[in-house]
């Protein structure tokens, strides 16, 4: 499962961007975001997700947010 950072996430539109470690821009939709409420993502965080092919181009799926022990 590929690891990368939160580029961007617009809580208002449910969509952003994850950059991968190679700096490739991953499009994320909210719905794909792993955990429990309001499923939103902060710039700056570490995730572990799995790319799909989506409409538009590759996308993440099964997005989880790393321990904060991991975000540095």
């Amino acid at each position: 499962m590929p690891k990368g950072r939160v580029k961007w996430f617009n809580d208002a539109k449910g969509y952003g961007f994850i950059e991968t470690p190679e700096g490739k821009d991953i499009f994320v939709h909210f719905s794909a975001v792993q955990m429990e409420g309001f499923k939103t993502l902060s710039e700056g965080q570490v995730v572990t997700f799995d790319i799909v092919d989506g409409a538009k181009g590759p996308q993440a799926a099964n997005v989880r947010v790393e321990p904060a022990e991991s975000q540095s």
